[in-house]
């Protein structure tokens, strides 16, 4: 006779009210033996459920989110069929009278049950007191074969969004939403050919099968939060993602459909194969072209509208545009805006330039990179870079300043090294070799590198305020534009007053909006008075 053999959650010590997490068979599948049929997790580890034989699955007695123990049901195995001959010989010497009239019972009163298809109406569920819920997702098409619980379709409320499931396995025959629409609690979302069990009709005698209760071997526990679960492809397939991946992936920019590895059990996609695949993109400068799911600039044809020529761009213009998007979309920028009192300071430089006998100029940006690097002395985060890894800070300990010089073939940051060991004199020589090799286009590689913070000053042109980008990985960058007199109350009259507006533009991953006013409000402090930098 047939036997099925009953699979059992095993010994698995001192543990009760484990987790099923993911069943991994339906009724009717093939299995192989140790092939694994459920998962369950305990609160320190995730464990494989493997079949204990090979054949077809006639019942599965758990689900998602049940809570099992040692003994419980899992699923019932129809053995393959030479396994069932060698158990059928065995039980014909060993059956008891009991089972004979069992077996005599089932024989007098044979029935089986047909199937037939349905179609079923797939309708938007009681979601709350929620009204014209946007369908933002649909991930079925006519002809689509779907299983119990798959995913259909993505509707997104002002809070949160949610998936909505298949109710049925069968065809899908006519989906009745598209993106875009508004959906309420009962709306038709799409008909399915379902196969639904019919009434039981006469059949030829079949035998009665009796259990044989096995308990099933479990695999080695796997730590879940260690050891990563092999990837797998969704090639070819729908995106396999939780409802709050999929909303993280939207606040991203990124169109889900096209990662194609998720590293989650079965292929699902997660959070950080979403991040991966963003690094991914801006690392192969994508991001300048429509990269990381965001659409790209549409291309038009300017010579219809008249005569047009097309310039190619120098490679300093090319490379800074693809450092200049990778830092946009990498780093949340923040830029803090004030002004500082410079009068005393223009005084003083004017009075040294006056000299006759000096064989340099100063000029006022030489003051702000002395003032910046007495301020970061005090505030060694601004003087940091971002580990890698984005778990640690590095803090250095010298103080080079980049100084932006604007050049025909395009802007490069030529840097002042060891600032806070060199006095006014030295630093404007640096400055003035420096600017004049980036005008000439003979900078090395070794005058650019090295920064701590960027100048980026806009003085000598105008304005008055503008939002630099950080040059990463420095963290921080402060602009400059023209100054200009002020009446300011000095508490019982106004002054006219020199100032000077200042930008500053940082990481807030690094620096908090506190500490950037509090190091602005330092650095306007040593500009206001440049005796200051003496103490």
């Amino acid at each position: 006779m047939t036997l099925l053999t009953e699979m059992k959650v095993p010994d698995v010590g001192d543990v009760h009210d484990i987790d099923v997490i993911e069943v991994l068979v339906k009724v009717g599948d093939v299995v192989e033996e140790e092939q694994t049929v459920a998962v369950l997790e305990t609160d320190k580890a995730s464990m494989d459920l493997p079949a204990i034989a090979a054949g077809v699955v006639k019942q599965v007695h758990i689900s998602v989110g049940d809570k099992v123990n040692e003994g419980s049901l899992v699923i019932t195995i129809e053995p393959s069929s030479a396994k069932v001959a060698a158990s059928d010989t065995e039980e014909a010497a060993i059956a008891t009278p009991e089972a004979k009239v069992a077996t005599q019972v089932a024989e007098s009163a044979p029935v089986a049950t047909a199937s037939m298809a349905s179609i079923v109406d797939v309708v938007v569920p009681d979601v709350g007191d929620v009204h014209d819920i946007d369908v933002i997702e649909v991930l079925i098409q006519v002809g689509d074969v779907v299983t119990t619980e798959q995913t259909l379709a993505v509707l997104e409320t002002d809070k949160a969004s949610m998936d909505l499931p298949s109710t049925h396995d069968g065809v899908v025959k006519e989906v009745l939403v598209k993106v875009g629409d508004k959906v309420n609690k009962g709306d038709l979302i799409a008909r399915l050919e379902a196969q639904v069990k019919a009434e039981p009709i006469a059949a030829e005698p079949a035998i009665v099968e009796s259990p044989v209760t096995v308990a099933a071997p479990v695999s080695e526990p796997k730590k879940s939060a260690t050891v990563a679960a092999p990837v797998a492809s969704t090639s070819g397939k729908l995106a396999h993602a939780s409802p709050s991946v999929r909303l993280f992936a939207r606040e991203l920019g990124v169109d889900i459909s096209q990662i194609t590895q998720g590293s989650g059990r079965k292929g699902r996609i997660l959070k950080d194969d979403v991040k991966k695949f963003v690094k991914q993109a801006m690392a192969s400068g994508g991001a300048t072209q429509g990269g990381a799911g965001i659409p790209p600039i549409p291309a038009v044809d300017f010579s219809k509208f008249g005569v047009v020529e097309e310039q190619k761009l120098s490679k300093i213009k090319r490379l800074t545009g693809k450092n200049l998007s990778r830092v946009w979309l990498n780093l949340p920028l923040v830029t803090y805006h004030d002004e500082a009192d410079i009068t005393e300071m223009e005084a003083f430089r004017k009075a040294l330039n006056s000299d006759k006998s000096a064989d340099i100029k100063v000029t006022g940006l030489i003051f702000i990179v002395k003032a910046l690097v007495a301020a970061m002395q005090k505030f060694p985060t601004v003087n940091s870079s971002l580990s890698p890894d984005g778990e640690s800070l590095i803090l250095k300990q010298y103080f080079n300043v980049g100084i932006a010089v604007d050049t025909p073939n395009g802007l490069v940051v030529p840097v002042l090294k060891d600032v806070d060991k060199k006095g006014i004199a030295e630093l404007t020589n640096d400055l003035n070799s420096l600017s004049q090799k980036a005008r000439d286009g003979k900078l090395l590689p070794a005058d650019m590198s090295g920064g701590c913070i960027t100048i980026s000053s806009l003085g000598g042109i105008g304005g008055k305020a503008f939002t630099p980008i950080v040059n990463a990985p420095e963290v921080a960058i402060l602009g400059v534009t023209r100054s200009e007199m002020k009446p300011v109350w000095n508490g019982s009259e106004f002054e006219p007053k020199l100032m000077l507006p200042l930008d500053l533009t940082y990481d807030h991953r690094v620096i908090d909006g506190a500490e950037g006013a509090r190091f602005m409000a330092t650095l306007i402090n040593y500009l206001s008075d440049i005796r200051r930098l003496l103490l």
